[in-house]
This record gives structure tokens, C-alpha cells and sequence, in this order.
């Protein structure tokens, strides 16, 4: 893989490396990666603007020769993205489905993908639309019970994709667990026939979770939601901590082309310096506004593992730092109320994404999951009446009004 050798983050020696290691998340996500550009001292990492580099001579380059095979600011958004996961290697797509399908593209007709059954809309359509028809298998199941998972794998079976929590129901699953189980599975098979457990961390952010440090092999994230944090580009990444991995994704990301721009690059790397203050935001917003929704008459129910009453809280301590600012709820009313309520909120706006500072509500049966067919999403329990809010980081007191009078109006 190529790598910028001029860059004062190139030079630094190992103990300066190992001194990284032992920072704290913020002071990472704000300084990894990121040195002093050595041009100019400028404090902020540039955003290489280039698509091909001028070398001295023939074989005489810096590191860089042509930007569909590295850029510098795309090298260092992957450094301080690893960094945050635990990982040793980024790879920054220009979203978090062509994200998505970088992994698929690591399969071959014939293989088996095992992944969860309330997965995201986009990608469950990536999955069953477009690989499907070229060779690939897929088995949807609730990975929940560990035993859902166990009895669907074939001998032909590949790949295990999770989402802790899911999109919209915020579904856990065990990643250990489920690590564990799939590392034991995988003593009994040839090197061929390794399964690998490829993770959506989009809805946890490294701040709350880490799931490599679980046992996942492949993390990917949609950055455009809490790692940008501020809803302004679309963006995908993916991390490993396996250097065989780690080549594969990279020929196939310069054979493919696949890549996010510079500018979109430097922008992520401006929305991760803020990522933790955001997070504890979001969270705490969350935990008012969901005891508020639990309790309210109008409400059926309130899908959030953060609530003491849900049936996964225990395994939410055990696997989370804490919780980010997702929920969906069900409406004790009728589709046409439903479709009003979304409708009248002032400061949550009507919209698909999540994980910006700005609140956001929407509607799942027909925003993030309509590709998804009718008699599949009812069976998922995504039925008309559930309503999905991303919760942001304004005044708490100011979104429960703005809800209480959103349900006044149904």
C-alpha cells in the first residue's frame, strides 16, 4: 500500500507512535493522522486538492503517484478512523453502501452471507437486488439468539454482517457472543472456508463501541451519520486489524476506484474532533426524551435498549459506553395520525439519516425501509404505526415540547 513519506505523521519515530497509543479517545480523534502540515506549520491537516503527483525521476516519487492510489488527506482520515476503532488500517469510500459492497465484492458467486434480519434498508436491497442475483446467498435471521445465526450457516457460508443496534427496532446482539462461537466454527473449517464477522458500527460510533476489540473482523461505518456528525457529505469507511485484510481492501479499493474525495475526507476529519462531546449529548438527550415517550399515553411502545424495562438493557452496560440518540416508538393511533404527527413537528424535521446535531423523525415504512417488501417489514415488527427519531444535541426541554405538541395535533 502506498504511503505519504514526506508528512511529518510519516516520520514520527515508534516511541511517538506508542505515546499515541496510549492517548484518550478525544485527544486521538483530534491529533492522529493530523500533524502540522511541514510545508507551511499549518495546524490544520490540508486537503490535497491533486490528482496526480510530480515525482523527480522514473520510480523517484513521494509516496503518492496518482489519487485514485492515495491521497494524503484520504491516508490520514483512515489513520485517525483505525486509530478510533483499535484497528491498524482505513479505507474511506464515498458512501456507506459502496462501503458495504467493498466487502461483498471481497466474495464470489457461490458464497454465503448470513447477516441480520431488521438490517439496514439499503443494505438489505444491496444484499438481495443486486448480489443476490449474481451468484451470492443470503440468509436473513434475528441475531438476538446466537442460535439463529449457528443454524443458518452452510458449508458455502462466508461472511456474518451484523448491526448492534439496528435500524429502526435498535436490535442488540451479542458481538462476543457471537465472535466467540464463529472462532470456534472456524477451528473445524479449511483456510478457504473462513468465516469472517463484518460489523455496521454506524449507530454506536467507535466512542460507544468497538467492535474488533468484541472479536469482528471488519468494521464498516456510514460516517456521513455520527462520525460527520453534521449532515453536510455522505461518506463511508471500513476498518480492519488484519494486515492480509487490510492488502485486499486496499487493491480492490484502487482496482475499483472506489474513494471518497479529499474535501469529503477533511470534512469527516473535522466532524470525528468532536465526536465524543456530541455523543454525551446525544445520549443524554435520549435518556429524557425516551423515559418521556415511555410514559406517555399515546405512546405503545418505546424501542430503546437504554430503558431499564427494555430486555436487552443488561447486555446495552455490558457492550456499550453508553448510548447514542436513536429510538423508535409505536403510536396507539391510526396511520393517518401517524402520518400527521411526522408532519407537524417544528424542530424535529421530517427526514431520512441520523446522527447530525439537528433532531430528525421519519417514518420507516416508507423513508429508510421501503425497499424493503411489506410482508417481510411487518414480520420484522415495521409496521405503519413506528415512527424512528435520531435525537440531536439541542435543548432537551425544547424536543419534548416540540413533541407533546406534535401529539396534541394527532
Amino acid at each position: 500500500m502506498e504511503r505519504h513519506q514526506y508528512t511529518t505523521r510519516q516520520e514520527l519515530n515508534a516511541s511517538q507512535k506508542e505515546l499515541e497509543k496510549t492517548w484518550a479517545f478525544e485527544t486521538r480523534a483530534i491529533l492522529v493522522g493530523q500533524a502540522p502540515d511541514p510545508a507551511t506549520g499549518s495546524t490544520i491537516f490540508p486537503i490535497y486538492q491533486t490528482a496526480t503527483y510530480t515525482q523527480a525521476g522514473i520510480g523517484d516519487n513521494k509516496g503518492y503517484v496518482y489519487s485514485r492510489s492515495g491521497n494524503p488527506t484520504r491516508t490520514a482520515c483512515g489513520e485517525v478512523l483505525a486509530s478510533l476503532e483499535n484497528g491498524t488500517n482505513g479505507f474511506i469510500y464515498p458512501t456507506g453502501i459502496a462501503a458495504i459492497h467493498s466487502v461483498m465484492q471481497m466474495l464470489k458467486p457461490g458464497d454465503h452471507v448470513i447477516s441480520s434480519s431488521d438490517l439496514y434498508g439499503g443494505a438489505h436491497r444491496l444484499f438481495d437486488q443486486i448480489m443476490t442475483p449474481i451468484g451470492l446467498q443470503n440468509s436473513f435471521v434475528d441475531a438476538r439468539e446466537i442460535k439463529n445465526i449457528t443454524n443458518a450457516i452452510k458449508d458455502n457460508t462466508k461472511l456474518i454482517w451484523l448491526e448492534s443496534p439496528t435500524n429502526p427496532l435498535m436490535r442488540l446482539c451479542d458481538i462476543q457472543a457471537i465472535s466467540n462461537t464463529i472462532k470456534e466454527l472456524n477451528k473445524a473449517r479449511s483456510t478457504e472456508a473462513q468465516m469472517l464477522i463484518g460489523f455496521d458500527n454506524t449507530f454506536a460510533s467507535p466512542y460507544l463501541q468497538k467492535p474488533l476489540d468484541l472479536g469482528a473482523d471488519i468494521v464498516m461505518h456510514s460516517c456521513t451519520k455520527y462520525l460527520s456528525g453534521h449532515s453536510d457529505i455522505v461518506i463511508g469507511a471500513i476498518v480492519v486489524k488484519d494486515s492480509k485484510l487490510a492488502e485486499r481492501f486496499a487493491y480492490h479499493q484502487n482496482a475499483t476506484g472506489n474513494l471518497a474525495a479529499p474535501f469529503d475526507c477533511w470534512l469527516l476529519m473535522r466532524g470525528i474532533k468532536t465526536l465524543a462531546v456530541r455523543m454525551k449529548q446525544h445520549h443524554q438527550n435520549c435518556v429524557e426524551i425516551a423515559t418521556w415517550l415511555s410514559k406517555h399515553p399515546k405512546v405503545k411502545a418505546v424501542f430503546c435498549p437504554l430503558l431499564e424495562s427494555h430486555a436487552q438493557h443488561e447486555l446495552y452496560k455490558r457492550q456499550m459506553k453508553m448510548y447514542n440518540g436513536m429510538l423508535s416508538f409505536e403510536l396507539d393511533a391510526s396511520f393517518e395520525q401517524v402520518k400527521k404527527l411526522v408532519s407537524s413537528t417544528k424542530i424535529f424535521q421530517l427526514a431520512e439519516s441520523l446522527g447530525g446535531v439537528e433532531s430528525l423523525i421519519g417514518h420507516p415504512a416508507s423513508m429508510t425501509h421501503a425497499a424493503v417488501p411489506r410482508e417481510r417489514r411487518l414480520e420484522l415488527g415495521i409496521n405503519d404505526n413506528l415512527i424512528r427519531l435520531s435525537i440531536g444535541i439541542e435543548d432537551v426541554q425544547d424536543l419534548i415540547n416540540d413533541l407533546d405538541e406534535a401529539f396534541k395535533s394527532t
